[in-house]
């Protein structure tokens, strides 16, 4: 397969860029696998990887029912933080932290991940001590926060309307120096080519229909490409969940599945060279290699499948972005697009075995699967080699809404559109 080389690069270059080989292969389905893996997106993908490198299952096979990079590994606004409060949470991103720092090496593929900071904007003295309060449970925890006055962050961000008669006058911020960005299509390639290289075939334009059953046990799936079986099946679908599960008998998870839109303008010179969020409503940008802002705010608030948003929100993303950057008004959007986010009851996610023998689910993302992927799929994958979770996802249970024992991060309670 494809390698990646300041030679093979020259090589190339001179011939055309003609001789490429394809970063993976498209086999056909084999009978049989030691684990199917539903899903070729982000988590799906750094799944197989990691199942492979970190605990040398390669007979797997990962299940796409499109093309790969279809869903939201390519339909996100690609911020990547460990900026929580909670200590779970906190532990489990600053891990995935860590594997995003040495991915594009992990994996000798550019997923382009940028270390430009993650800048939280507070407009309250209330809403400055909550980041004191966070910044300080960050680095409790090993992770890297600073607290920053009005006049350090009107330097940081001379765009920024910091005059006193702004709607919502800045007073600080909390940034996270370490946190950025990275190339969603890139991740998905990356992880998708080093999978294949040990050995694991992606399986795309094969949607599962059916579970297969040996009385209570998950042995295997139908598809669109014939019968697959396997030792152990893995679901991690996403917005898709609800469905995909419902094949299997299971109707009753504590996740919802909504729309999350996100904006492309045009390409302007350089604005914004961190990622910003508003303090006050939701609302995070940033800008790309090739000069467009990137940014997106709350769901659109019903329940949907559909990977499109409608009008009221797309106004309300605009207005929020043009509170903290009136210089933005006659700027051109280019583009948008929704994902469909799987939103769990408490808003933190779910990597855990069951709810059926030999099976093992990943979902409840809401707004933080991209920023997951590796720790994500290095967690599951572990899940699923060794049958039980790992310490850092040892609390994302399913069973936690039945006891109790909730992690919900914005303290909204359990209602999945508010997460």
């Amino acid at each position: 397969m494809a390698e990646y080389s300041f030679l093979s690069l020259l090589r190339n270059a001179l011939s055309g860029n003609e001789d490429w080989k394809p970063a993976w292969r498209k086999p056909d389905p084999r009978p049989s696998y030691d684990v199917i893996v539903i899903g070729g997106g982000g988590h799906g993908l750094s799944t197989a990887y990691y199942l492979a490198k970190e605990h040398g299952i390669t007979n797997v096979a990962v299940l796409e029912k499109g093309y790969l990079g279809s869903g939201n590994v390519g339909r996100n606004t690609t911020i990547v933080r460990s900026n929580y409060l909670l200590p779970d949470n906190i532990r489990f991103y600053e891990h995935s932290m860590k594997l995003w720092e040495n991915l594009s090496h992990d994996l000798n593929y550019n997923v382009m991940f940028s270390q430009r900071g993650v800048l939280n904007l507070a407009h309250t003295p209330a809403q400055m001590d909550e980041h004191a309060r966070r910044g300080n449970a960050m680095r409790h925890e090993g992770g890297d926060a600073v607290l920053l006055g009005r006049e350090e962050v009107a330097r940081m961000v001379p765009g920024l309307d910091m005059s006193a008669s702004a709607r919502f006058p800045v007073l600080g911020g909390l940034l996270q120096p370490r946190a950025g960005t990275a190339r969603h299509d890139a991740v998905a390639w990356g992880y998708a080519r080093g999978a294949d290289r040990r050995g694991v075939d992606i399986l795309e334009n094969c949607e599962v229909t059916g579970f297969l059953r040996e009385g209570e046990r998950v042995v295997g799936v139908t598809t669109t490409r014939g019968e697959i079986r396997a030792k152990k099946v893995a679901v991690a679908v996403a917005g898709s969940t609800g469905r995909v599960m419902k094949l299997a008998g299971i109707d009753n998870l504590p996740i919802e599945s909504h729309v999350l839109q996100a904006f492309v303008s045009e390409s302007l010179k350089p604005l914004i060279n961190q990622v910003v969020t508003f303090g006050g409503g939701h609302l995070y940008v940033s800008q790309s290699d090739k000069g467009g802002l990137v940014f997106g705010g709350d769901l659109d608030g019903y329940n949907t499948y559909a990977q499109r948003g409608n009008l009221p929100l797309v106004e309300e993303v605009m207005s929020e972005l043009l509170a903290m950057f009136p210089n933005l008004a006659r700027v051109r959007l280019l583009r948008s697009w929704g994902g469909v986010m799987d939103m769990s009851m408490d808003g933190s996610p779910i990597i855990t075995p069951g709810p059926l023998p030999g099976m093992f689910l990943n979902c409840g993302w809401c707004y933080g699967g991209f920023k997951a992927t590796p720790a994500s799929g290095w967690c599951f994958a572990h899940t699923i080699a060794r049958g039980e979770a790992h310490p850092l996802n040892a609390a994302f249970t399913l069973d936690r809404f039945a006891r109790g024992i909730l992690i919900d991060e914005k303290g909204q309670g359990a209602t999945p559109k508010w997460h």
